[in-house]
């Protein structure tokens, strides 16, 4: 154990990541926190025309032909990426580790492997990959946003990272995230907190924060992040992103920190995000390619599917039929949210597919078994990492200046779950069995739905939204049961991005009659004048669930 203070450790790591930035990139930024800095990059004059060009290639797989025919090398690429994202961390704050020399080194061994045998070395050959800061690296440190974990560097990388290499990328940043993991923000004592580019007023989500702010100035043309409630969707959703929350066991986790280890019930997953569809279905696709339940025990033992990817068993893609949940029943969503709902209905009938109401189904009752299942340990395994060095445990996502006068995290949860108990594991195991009965009835709901959908099928796909809000200041991130619904069910969800928020086309509703103090502290949120300026251009995202029970979220 060091015989330094948290607060020095912190301190030292931060001056050292920091020191660790070429000088020559270095850039001027604005002190203005509202103001948007998602033009900065290709505006500040650091980047050359064809890093511009190559930042902005969105499209992963014109990039990755780019590269794998020798167009782009993977120095290129690689460099260009990496001046890019460090952009992104003078005006996010997004990024954790930062190793440029031993990144570019792995590129120019790519470049070399092209040259002699005219070939990429796999799928992903000489593509920047960013990971959220639980993935480890050999001979790196893994922090996840406590001052304990500062110092000792991984001996192995791990699974994910092995199969990334063997498939030819280029892991080349790691992204910050919230002290524990488990908050919808990203701030921790050791990196400090990450800020939404669209407006830095507003937290990017979290708890793969870093990857969403990063992504969305198109710092990284692919970046991973992992998922226990929430935390791929809805910095996907605050940042303008496609993203995926597999099932569980579906990708490989072995190896990788995490926050609960040896909770299992509710399982965490790693998912990608991107600014195209096709980088997650690239990376998804090459990911089990490379059969990785041969290096983790716990993934499932399936092969990609392409006649499942083509919807066979859903018409072929063609007549098919959506629900959309525009309320969950425990808390209101607001109005951007409800015009975005409206615009993928809209959508998909003008494709031809048919759109019913979803029906929530004991919603409530699954909040609460989620909730307790979180808090089984009373917050044990928090408290003992941050005990290690003496460091605070975070109680609130709210900053110490500039704070938003409306924070709501404070209500999160105990107003309905009450204050967490340390439960013995005979409760837990009664909180197992409700959840398996909540499951299968959340089941049974679903293939009932035969009866309206016309096709014969039950319905094809959900879509819903990732939180009752947009992007909302700092603190304010209260409620995460959008999401979290389906991390219990284990449904694989997709999200993609909709359309921005906007003050005047969606005005604040007349007060209706709240079901809790959350829904009351939520629509307040909504009613606030200030965030009722603020609100303007943030952007949205879909939740989907679809196929084999997935959910779309937005």
């Amino acid at each position: 154990m060091s015989s330094k203070s948290w607060q020095q450790l912190c301190a030292d790591r931060k001056k050292k990541q920091v020191d660790s930035i070429p000088k020559e990139w270095i850039i001027t930024v604005s002190t203005d926190l509202k103001q948007s800095v998602i033009d900065v990059p290709a505006q500040c004059g650091l980047l050359s025309p064809l890093e511009i060009e190559i930042t902005e290639t969105v499209d992963l797989d014109i990039l990755l032909d780019k590269l794998s025919t020798g167009i782009w090398t993977s120095a290129q690429v690689t460099t260009a990426f990496y001046k890019r994202a460090i952009i992104a961390q003078q005006l996010t704050n997004c990024l954790t580790e930062i190793f440029i020399e031993r990144a570019l080194a792995r590129a120019h061994e790519l470049d070399d492997y092209f040259q002699k045998n005219g070939k990429p070395i796999g799928p992903l050959h000489g593509l920047p990959i960013s990971l959220k800061d639980q993935f480890c690296i050999k001979g790196l440190e893994t922090i996840m946003g406590y001052a304990s974990w500062i110092g000792p560097v991984s001996e192995k990388s791990c699974v994910l990272v092995e199969i990334l290499y063997d498939l030819g990328a280029v892991p080349f940043v790691r992204t910050n995230v919230p002290q524990t993991l488990i908050w919808g923000e990203t701030y921790n004592h050791v990196f400090g907190r990450t800020t939404n580019p669209y407006n830095r007023y507003m937290t990017p989500g979290g708890s793969s924060g870093g990857e969403g702010a990063l992504l969305a100035l198109k710092g990284s043309p692919l970046g991973v992040g992992t998922d226990i409630g929430g935390s791929v969707r809805i910095p996907g959703a605050m940042c303008g992103l496609y993203t995926l929350r597999p099932s569980y066991e579906r990708l490989p986790y072995a190896n990788a920190r995490n926050a609960q280890e040896g909770q299992e019930s509710i399982s965490s997953t790693l998912g990608p995000m991107a600014n195209s569809l096709s980088a997650v279905k690239r990376f998804t696709k090459s990911i089990i390619d490379a059969k990785p339940w041969k290096k983790d025990p716990l993934v499932v033992r399936k092969e990609w599917s392409s006649r499942e990817y083509a919807l066979e068993e859903h018409g072929n893609g063609v007549g098919m039929c959506f629900a959309v949940l525009w309320d969950n029943g425990v808390v209101k969503p607001h109005p951007p949210v409800r015009r975005a709902l409206e615009i993928v209905k809209q959508s998909l009938e003008d494709a031809g597919h048919k759109v019913i109401d979803w029906e929530p189904h004991r919603h409530l009752e699954i909040y609460k078994n989620t909730e307790s299942i979180f808090a089984a340990d009373a917050g044990q395994d928090y408290r003992v990492e941050c005990a290690k060095s003496g460091e605070p445990l975070i109680q609130t996502m709210s900053p110490d200046k500039d704070a938003h006068p409306y924070n709501l995290f404070e209500s999160y949860a105990k107003t309905i779950i009450g204050k967490p108990e340390l439960l013995s594991a005979y409760d837990l195991w009664q909180l197992h069995k409700e959840k398996r009965v909540l499951r299968k009835s959340h089941l049974d709901h679903w293939e009932a739905t035969v009866a309206r959908t016309g096709t014969g099928r039950p319905v094809d796909a959900i879509i819903a939204p990732v939180a009752p809000y947009t992007a909302v200041p700092h603190g304010c991130n209260s409620d995460a049961f959008y999401t979290t619904l389906y991390n219990t069910l284990d449904y694989a969800c997709a999200g993609f991005p909709v359309t921005f928020a906007d003050k005047d086309l969606d005005k604040v509703q007349p007060p209706h009659e709240f079901r809790n103090h959350e829904d009351e502290a939520v629509y307040k949120l909504c009613s606030y004048p200030l965030f009722a300026i603020s609100i303007v251009l943030r952007r949205m995202t879909l939740n989907c669930s679809m196929g084999c029970r997935w959910v779309c979220n937005w």
